[in-house]
């Protein structure tokens, strides 16, 4: 082994730690690793940044922008609402989700096709009484697959293509193999897959995981209260730290204020409609000297002598502390007719919010974002809202205003579950997103353009006929992935200039001299796999292929036939959650634990091999 050798195979080694160890930013740890091999001189500086300029990374930037004109163009919204007619017997609904999402992955971002189908699964699963588990893990698997029936269907199969020799693949060349283990896979999953998942029945449509409607309450400002004239902000300040409450709303002269600021200036005889237990709402009014609503309807009907302020809060709740009084069931039937509109959200890993509280971020005032409720690992935390920090996959109850709150939380990095009743996107400009989409296939399939210029075409002509702004485009490319790309093809490229794939590969002969073609694919798309499973599988594709290159090399066979078993082995991420973005965000909708992913994702992943690896040989050898 030759010092440069040591060398690229000490910055690997070190690289694909970082990334399972996680806890630095995967696009941090590829800058990270080619620093090391520009100031080692692997990898000299006129090429360094090569990779930012490299088709596969344009073609990747520009299929991110695609899809998310198809989304806004309600492409996928308009499969999406046929499906709430299937029943709901669960192997229909299985494979109605399985099959539509691994489609509509062929083409577009594959967490993109998750995301928009996500929240169709989790109403789907609550109007048949049944847990969510049964289906998003069905649904996330399904995404992967998908992804492996075309070029553009996922980043490793564009990676993948820039390795072959004497030019790309074509868009339809990953379809023989993607096909058939897309099929295998969804008959599987369809049959038999999804009776292996947990059932987490804390989240069914008995058990719903927020149950709003217990903790609502309505205030109002009494008068002579110290209060009027005061902001809102003064008022939450004066309940001081003991109190966690969430101001939804404000009701003056029988109008409803959803979200108010907390610059707004109260008055007397303001209603607010406060969510919070039964402690912090007992705190709150005796620190404010507010009353409850009902209380005082109740005294001019009733009982003009009794004191209001003496009865204990405890008197209007159950055991459970759940509202008994009409007038809090007033303030529900508010939410459930959608005066204040509420989602469901998961924050997804790579959002803004990941490590940061509410009150540090202030939703309130610069998005007019109210945090109703926080649920992680299947549970509703019970800390103050405003200082809990959030991790990626924890559900968000959010509250605000309808025709931002869409925006607000793509912006934010939250995808949207199941809304009080399901709200599917509009399909404006269909057949515009639908056309643009069309003509760059076809163009790249004839051949008039290379993929790269026909997708970056398309892209910008989204732009052009206003299916999203350029802002929008921008922020729908993943630049993280970008970064990491762009980073980790030169540091693949060092470990094939230096000799270390060809090394690796010689001692993978010593190991099994004799092996056969097929013995040769299993064992590539299978170790693909495994590296998969723990760090990024674009990282896994960009470090497997030289060395599934070299092997190939040495052993006469076909390279195009190793680089689709690389391809294949680099989408079954099927065991873990943190192998593919796609198992992470499922992960808290569904309330699966880390060891729940391999009961579905082993067998899953023996089938794939199974079938690709003769259709492989059947193809390409």
């Amino acid at each position: 082994m030759s010092m440069e050798q040591g060398i690229v195979f000490a910055v690997l080694g070190i690289t694909l730690a970082m990334f399972v160890w996680n806890r630095l930013r995967f696009d941090v740890v590829a800058m990270l690793a080619l620093l090391a091999v520009a100031i080692t001189g692997l990898v000299p500086t006129e090429e360094l940044f090569a990779g930012f300029g490299h088709p596969a990374v344009i073609t990747v930037a520009a299929v991110l922008v695609i899809s998310q004109g198809l989304v806004n163009g309600g492409v996928v919204d308009n499969i999406a609402r046929l499906l709430g007619k299937i029943g709901h017997r669960p192997t229909l609904q299985v494979l109605t989700l399985t099959s539509v999402v691994a489609l509509c992955s062929g083409f577009i971002n594959n967490v993109g096709a998750l995301a928009l189908l996500m929240p169709v699964a989790i109403w789907m699963s609550r109007e048949a009484g049944r847990s969510p588990s049964t289906l998003l893990m069905p649904l996330a698997f399904g995404s992967l697959l998908g992804g492996t029936m075309t070029l553009i269907g996922t980043p490793p199969n564009i990676i993948i293509a820039s390795y072959r020799e004497g030019g790309t693949f074509g868009l339809f060349d990953f379809a023989p193999v993607g096909v058939a283990i897309t099929l295998a896979g969804i008959a599987f999953i369809t049959l038999v897959g999804w009776r292996l998942t947990p059932r987490r029945e804390q989240n069914s449509a008995d058990a719903k995981l927020f149950s709003v409607g217990e903790y609502l309450t309505e205030l109002r400002l009494p008068k002579d209260s110290v209060h009027a004239g005061a902001t809102l902000h003064s008022l939450l300040a004066a309940a001081g730290d003991e109190a966690d409450i969430v101001v939804l709303a404000l009701i003056r002269d029988e109008k409803l204020q959803a979200v108010p600021s907390t610059y707004k200036i109260l008055r007397e005889g303001d209603v607010l409609l406060v969510e919070a237990d039964t402690s912090s709402l007992q705190v709150f009014l005796d620190k404010t000297k507010l009353e409850l609503a009902h209380q005082a309807v109740e005294d001019e009907e009733t009982d003009k002598n009794e004191n209001s302020e003496e009865q204990s809060v405890s008197d209007t709740r159950d055991g459970d502390g759940k509202s008994n009084d009409k007038y809090d069931e007033d303030a529900s039937v508010r939410i459930a007719k959608g005066e204040l509109h509420l989602v469901e959200a998961v924050i997804a890993p790579e959002s803004s919010l990941v490590g940061q509280t509410a009150n540090r971020l202030k939703l309130r005032e610069r998005n007019q974002l109210n945090i109703v409720a926080v649920a992680r690992l299947g549970y509703r935390l019970k800390q103050r809202l405003g200082d809990i920090r959030f991790n990626a996959g924890d559900i968000l109850l959010v509250q605000g205003f309808e025709d931002s709150l869409s925006g607000t939380l793509a912006e934010l990095g939250c995808l949207p579950l199941a809304e009080r009743g399901l709200r599917l996107g509009s399909s404006r400009n269909t057949a515009m997103a639908s056309g643009i989409f069309l003509a760059s296939i076809a163009v790249i399939v004839t051949g008039l353009l290379s993929a790269p210029v026909a997708l970056v075409a398309g892209a910008v002509a989204m732009v052009l006929v206003n299916l999203m702004s350029a802002a929008e485009a921008y922020k729908a490319i993943d630049w993280s992935v970008i970064v990491l790309l762009a980073a980790m093809i030169p540091v693949g490229q060092a470990m094939e200039t230096t000799g270390g794939a060809a090394l690796i590969a010689s001692q993978m002969l010593v190991l099994g001299e004799n092996l056969s073609v097929a013995s040769v694919l299993v064992m590539v798309l299978v170790g693909t796999a495994l590296l998969s499973n723990v760090v990024n599988n674009a990282a896994a594709a960009i470090v497997v292929a030289p060395i599934a290159l070299s092997l190939a090399s040495e052993l006469q066979v076909p390279s195009d036939a190793v680089l689709m078993a690389v391809a294949v082995g680099a989408s079954c991420a099927f065991m873990t959650p943190i192998g593919h973005q796609s198992n992470a965000l499922v992960m808290e909708p569904g309330g699966y634990e880390f060891g729940d992913y391999w009961r579905l994702g082993l067998p899953l992943t023996a089938i794939v091999t199974l079938v690709a690896v003769p259709v492989i040989m059947l193809v390409w050898t």
